[in-house]
C-alpha cells in the first residue's frame, strides 16, 4: 500500500500465505487500537490484497487506528495452495486472525471485505459468533450475495454497493438484505470495482464506524 506496508509469511492451512500489515501512526495512535483484517476479490478473477478497494479498506481502518492485515488466497502470489471455494480461504483467514491476535492482544477485531472476500468475512464472523468471540463490525463492499450462498450478518453491518455493478447486480444485494432489515448504501454512478469512487469507501467507513 505504501512504503510502509510490512510484508510477511503465516503458515496457512494448505502452506505458506503471504499477508501485508499496515499500521496507524504512531504519533496519533500509540499502539493499534483494534485489528482489521481485510479479504480480496475472487482470486480466480485477479483478485489480490492489493485489489485497490482493498487497499482502500485498510486505508480506512488505518485511519481509525487499527492494524489492517491483509492476504493473498490461496494460488495468489506467493500464497501456495489452491482455490478452496470460499472454506480454505475463511480456514486461512482465521489463522491470520490467530496471529493478529498474538500480536496485539484484547483489542478488537474489524472484518472487512470486497466482492468474494465479503463471502469469506460473513463465514468467519459465522465461525467467531458460534465461539461467542464475534468481531467488533463487518464493512462489506461489492457483497457477494447471489454469487455465493452469503450468511445472515449483524444488524450494525456497513454495506456499500455500486448502482451500476454488473458483476453482483444491486437487485440481487438488496433481495438479501430484505429479509435481514439490512440498510445498503449506494453510491450512485460506481461499477464493481469503484472506479473513481474509492474516495467513498474510505469516508464512508471512517465516518460510520463508530456510530
Amino acid at each position: 500500500m505504501n512504503a510502509h506496508t510490512q510484508r510477511f509469511i503465516i503458515a496457512g492451512a494448505a502452506g505458506q500465505l503471504e499477508c501485508a500489515l499496515d499500521l496507524p501512526d504512531a504519533a496519533q495512535f500509540e499502539t493499534p487500537r483494534g485489528i482489521a483484517l481485510i479479504a480480496h476479490p475472487h482470486p480466480l478473477y485477479g483478485g489480490t490484497m492489493d485489489n485497490k478497494v482493498a487497499q482502500t479498506l485498510a486505508r480506512a481502518f488505518v485511519a481509525l487506528g487499527y492494524a489492517a492485515a491483509r492476504m493473498n488466497f490461496r494460488g495468489v502470489g506467493r500464497s501456495e495452495g489452491v482455490h478452496d471455494e470460499g472454506r480454505g480461504e475463511t480456514d486461512d483467514m482465521a489463522i491470520l486472525l490467530t496471529q493478529m491476535q498474538q500480536q496485539y492482544p484484547d483489542v478488537p477485531v474489524a472484518l472487512a471485505g470486497f466482492s468474494f472476500g465479503t463471502f469469506v468475512q460473513a463465514q468467519l464472523q459465522q465461525r467467531l459468533l458460534a465461539r461467542q468471540t464475534p468481531a467488533e463490525r463487518l464493512a462489506l463492499v461489492g457483497c457477494a450475495a447471489g454469487k455465493w450462498p452469503m450468511p445472515a450478518v449483524p444488524a450494525d453491518t456497513i454495506l456499500i454497493h455500486g448502482e451500476l455493478d454488473d458483476t453482483i447486480p444491486l437487485t440481487n444485494v438488496l433481495d438479501w438484505a430484505r429479509p435481514q432489515d439490512l440498510p445498503v448504501i449506494v453510491i450512485p454512478g460506481a461499477d464493481h470495482f469503484f472506479h473513481r469512487k474509492l474516495q467513498h469507501i474510505k469516508n464512508l467507513v471512517v465516518e460510520m464506524w463508530h456510530r
